[in-house]
């Protein structure tokens, strides 16, 4: 029996809690030492930011420090001076190495289930995963240490199983903690935020990205790595998914197509939706659907006024001005709202992803008409 595939984990790249360098966020682990050397940890930590910046990863190695070191006391005798230092812990610890396994039975990670028979990962963390905290917290925990419930992502609960979260979060267990991970927190129930302490993590620089890149083995051209720098827009997670496999090409494809609209070339469409909706590499139609509309997204605040990224593809600044002069912001909004809604039916009734691609840039070519005509 094949095993099945993990919702969060991108790719063949390492899984977060697999992951034992975290760049950019020494300011969120230093906070979170110092409440526990302090004896004033508080019992949930929201963790929050944009997308793939390193957010799960930081979750798993408070957890990881947690299931090392009962207390503060232990943590000092082990690491003397602690307090200025990160949550690292070697890989060779006992927990670190029972977390990267799966098997430590003082983590409970509730995330998106993955049905047998399809392979695929629900869209919501259902109310069933939630209640498995009662009987995860009804035990004792081994030598005086901590249970950690690490949800990934807390937005993808639905009502049900957010308010089956907060009764446990309302009474938390002795020596328990949450570590919620949220890319959307104004989502959640007020109620769950009022009772976290909000950890907020920002986009990553240049050269954090660079090392994530270097550190998975993947090493690009001077221009490849601007490019996935400004695309990836400081996400760790994206900068994976551009760097390695198709994600550059599809997107030099997709912006030489943008930049002819309202006519394009129907060829190059074929081709370009042959590449993104290729069988065996959903996560390219994916990266495709988001590269899309972060391009809209990015085309609507040009023209606003906001400052424009340097041209990937010649010409795509002009192309962006000119679709968006004229007073016609609110279309593309909209353009850039069904363009989700069309990639979300596409996932959740599983149509042929070609015939969603090219139905999406048949409303662009729409839309691009009526704004050159109306200019």
């Amino acid at each position: 029996m094949s095993e099945l595939p993990e919702p969060d984990r991108l790719g063949a790249f390492r899984h977060p809690r697999e992951t034992q360098t975290l760049y950019g966020h020494e300011e969120a682990e230093r906070q979170f030492l110092d409440a526990f050397m302090a004896n004033r940890l508080h019992h949930a930590w929201l963790i929050t930011g944009p997308k793939g910046i390193g957010k799960a990863t930081l979750a798993y190695r408070m957890a990881k420090f947690l299931l090392t070191f009962p207390d503060a006391q232990a943590a000092a005798a082990v690491r003397p001076g602690e307090g200025t230092g990160g949550l690292a812990i070697d890989d060779s610890m006992p927990a670190v190495r029972q977390v990267m396994a799966q098997g430590h039975p003082n983590l409970l990670a509730l995330r998106r289930p993955v049905d047998e028979k399809t392979k695929k990962a629900k869209t919501i963390i259902p109310v069933d995963e939630v209640r498995k905290t009662t009987s995860f917290f009804g035990k004792s925990a081994g030598a005086g240490g901590w249970r950690i419930c690490l949800v990934d992502s807390a937005d993808e609960m639905n009502t049900s199983s957010a308010n089956a979260l907060l009764k446990v979060l309302e009474e938390p267990p002795v020596k328990s903690l949450f570590l919620l991970v949220s890319h959307q927190p104004g989502r959640l129930l007020p109620t769950i935020r009022s009772r976290c302490r909000v950890l907020p993590l920002t986009a990553l620089g240049d050269d954090a990205l660079a090392h994530v890149l270097s550190d998975n083995g993947l090493s690009l051209p001077p221009a490849d790595l601007a490019a996935v720098e400004t695309l990836a827009e400081g996400s760790a997670g994206r900068a994976l998914a551009l760097a390695d496999g198709t994600g550059l090409e599809l997107y030099r494809g997709m912006v030489k197509l943008l930049c002819q609209m309202p006519r394009i070339d129907i060829v190059a469409l074929h081709a370009l939706a042959d590449k993104a909706a290729k069988k065996g590499e959903g996560d390219q139609f994916a990266v495709f659907v988001e590269l899309l509309r972060d391009w809209i997204a990015r085309a609507v605040r040009a023209g606003t006024g906001a400052a424009l990224s340097p041209d990937i593809v010649r010409g795509e600044g002009q192309a962006m001005m000119r679709l968006t002069g004229g007073g016609s912001l609110d279309r593309w909004v909209e353009v850039w709202e069904k363009i989700g809604e069309l990639a979300g039916r596409a996932d959740a009734l599983n149509m042929d992803r070609k015939l969603v691609i090219l139905n999406m840039f048949s409303i662009l070519e729409d839309t691009a008409s009526g704004v050159t005509q109306s200019a």
